[in-house]
């Protein structure tokens, strides 16, 4: 079943609300970059944990500054789950 384009206006609006948001990340890596706070921020605690345990080898330290380059690939990533899953919860709704 097609959504209509006011499902689709719906599901952008939830989106924006729900989303996270790329600026906050970017400050969460400014100042709580050590602790790996903008990838718990954006869902990824297992990348996180991982990226304050490599700072012990000093690879942590160059991955967060890669991380600076990836923080709006992991918010549309992040935007992404979030459009299907309201897209499959309204398309499960008009189907009922």
């Amino acid at each position: 079943m097609s959504l209509t384009i006011q499902d689709r206006i719906l599901i952008e609006t939830r989106i924006g609300n729900e989303a996270p948001s790329v600026g906050l990340a970017y400050a969460l890596w400014f100042f709580l970059g050590i602790v790996s706070a903008h990838r718990f921020y954006l869902g990824r605690p297992g990348t996180a944990i991982l990226q304050i345990v490599s700072y012990l080898f000093l690879v942590g330290f160059i991955w967060l500054l890669i991380d600076a380059f990836l923080i709006p690939a992991m918010v549309r990533g992040k935007q992404g789950e979030l459009r299907d899953r309201f897209t499959a919860q309204a398309t499960a709704m008009g189907s009922a």
